[in-house]
């Protein structure tokens, strides 16, 4: 069975305002998750066999890996109050996605978001550049308290759900998510994309596995639950709030998916100037 949420610690570390009104439904999204887990369990691999499959290198005669629903109506949350899974964040995007993330913030300016930004280890990695200042939100209390263990300031973190957060329009410059798209449902998806448009001002960077045979594989069981589709697949769900999408290569990948970066700039609204009548 999932263990219970533990705010009581977390709560010493950050003051009341801290924990936003819409903790409650975060909360009733995971005791739903609970109910539906238990009528229908899905079939989990070990913490060991996920964590050794993020370097795995492809398999000759790879196959599509057969999806056990592909239209989930809830998202698994259990893992991310799962302390291997803590662990596991603390070490897999080393070499890859990790330098990525660098090279994409080393030009930017202003606030950025981390959405979904587990232990924040990443937040750590980034606060060397001081041009920017990393903040941070995840639904996991259990995440976020890691990540005050290890120094980030309470101010910049915030537990919520990424497709509904407390933060103003514009609020940040920037936002980016590594590996956390991809495990939201479908509806989560596009939710999760037009919430990062409306807090962001100029661009989001998320980093998603594609399928390594581009084809739209769907809602597929490990450790994690996750989509398993095309770039083109993606493209459409980015393309609903963002009119320029590039798409960038990442070096991370596993035995049935490649990593890519979506980089999805937003358009400024550009007003025209009043035209003032000329002497003639």
């Amino acid at each position: 069975m999932t263990k219970p949420l533990k705010t009581p610690a977390l709560k010493q570390f950050l003051p009341p305002i801290f924990f936003n009104q819409k903790e409650q439904w975060v909360r009733l999204k995971v005791m739903l998750n609970q109910i539906v887990q238990q009528l229908a369990p899905p079939i989990l691999l070990d913490i060991a066999e996920a964590a050794a499959g993020f370097s795995q290198p492809k398999s000759s005669g790879q196959k599509a890996l057969a999806p056990t629903d592909s239209t989930p109506l809830v998202q698994a949350l259990e893992v991310y109050w799962n302390p291997k899974m803590a662990q596991a964040l603390e070490t897999w995007g080393e070499s890859t996605t990790w330098s990525e993330l660098e090279y994409l913030m080393v030009n930017c300016r202003g606030k950025v978001l981390d959405i979904a930004c587990g232990t924040g280890k990443t937040i750590e990695i980034l606060s060397r550049y001081r041009n920017i200042e990393v903040y941070g939100c995840d639904i996991s209390d259990f995440f976020v308290q890691k990540a005050l263990e290890r120094g980030i300031e309470p101010h910049r973190l915030q537990v919520c759900d990424a497709t509904q957060t407390d933060y103003s329009d514009n609020f940040f410059d920037y936002a980016y998510s590594i590996g956390s798209l991809e495990h939201f449902t479908e509806d989560g998806i596009f939710q999760f994309v037009q919430e990062s448009h409306r807090i962001t001002k100029y661009a989001s960077f998320h980093m998603v596995p594609i399928s390594r045979l581009a084809q739209n594989e769907g809602w597929i069981h490990k450790f994690q639950s996750y989509y398993n589709n095309s770039t083109d697949w993606w493209l459409t769900k980015f393309k609903t709030s963002y009119d320029t999408v590039i798409v960038l290569d990442s070096a991370w990948q596993d035995r049935v998916s490649l990593g890519k970066w979506f980089v999805c700039i937003k358009e400024p609204n550009i007003k025209e100037p009043n035209s003032q009548p000329t002497d003639v």
